[in-house]
């Protein structure tokens, strides 16, 4: 994608959208591809076996990204048994590399479903520099985390063999902006598509439908 085009969306994919209730009228349409989603060719294949996984692909940095969480974390208590959500950092740059590393160190050390939230509130609303090494320390700090046993963990094979993934699959679901949604390898949607908070969780619901009818049929 032409870098600056890929500016352009990351500045304003979602510079239109609403904070939409779920009952509002555009999360009602029902959605049809190339205007509300994305059909992949060829598919990808999915790490989630016997389930309709769902991808969110995100950055720390990204404001549209912060304002989809509230969202998704109502909307994740919502899915269905047989679907499950996997967030996944985007990475286009080394900057976006270091933030998804962040994400994986996280992970590693058990903290992540502590200090996901907080640590998009700290760079959006108390304007933490995640590319500051002495602010990102204090703030660690804070969070009772251990500076060493981060940057250990950061530098580790498991930690970087995921960020390499993250950014080939970020490559493999030709991701263009954040936030963007992946249903079952198959779908994606973007936010300009989403056009609102709750019109990618809708969309996303649908497309869980329609992926569930799709692994009946496999059987």
């Amino acid at each position: 994608m032409n870098p600056d085009r890929r500016r352009i969306v990351l500045a304003a994919g979602l510079a239109p959208l609403a904070a939409l209730a779920p009952g509002h009228a555009l999360a009602q349409q029902v959605p049809m591809p190339v205007r509300d989603y994305t059909v992949l060719n060829p598919e990808q294949p999915v790490d989630t076996v016997g389930k309709v996984e769902v991808l969110e692909f995100f950055w720390y940095g990204c404001p549209h990204c912060y304002n989809l969480q509230p969202f998704i974390e109502k909307w994740v208590k919502t899915l269905p048994e047989d679907a499950v959500l996997r967030q996944v950092p985007a990475i286009f740059n080394e900057r976006w590399a270091r933030d998804a590393a962040t994400f994986y160190t996280f992970e590693a050390l058990g903290v992540l479903a502590r200090v996901h939230r907080p640590f998009f509130d700290a760079i959006h609303r108390d304007r933490l520099k995640t590319d500051d090494p002495a602010a990102l320390t204090a703030w660690l700090g804070k969070q009772g985390i251990e500076v060493k046993k981060f940057d250990d963990a950061a530098k580790s094979f498991g930690v970087q063999s995921k960020v390499r993934r993250a950014a080939q699959l970020t490559r493999a679901y030709r991701i263009e902006g954040t936030p963007t949604l992946a249903v079952q390898g198959h779908y994606t949607i973007s936010a300009e598509q989403g056009g609102s908070q709750a019109g990618m969780l809708a969309t996303a619901d649908h497309l869980i439908g329609l992926a569930r009818k799709s692994l009946a049929g496999r059987k």
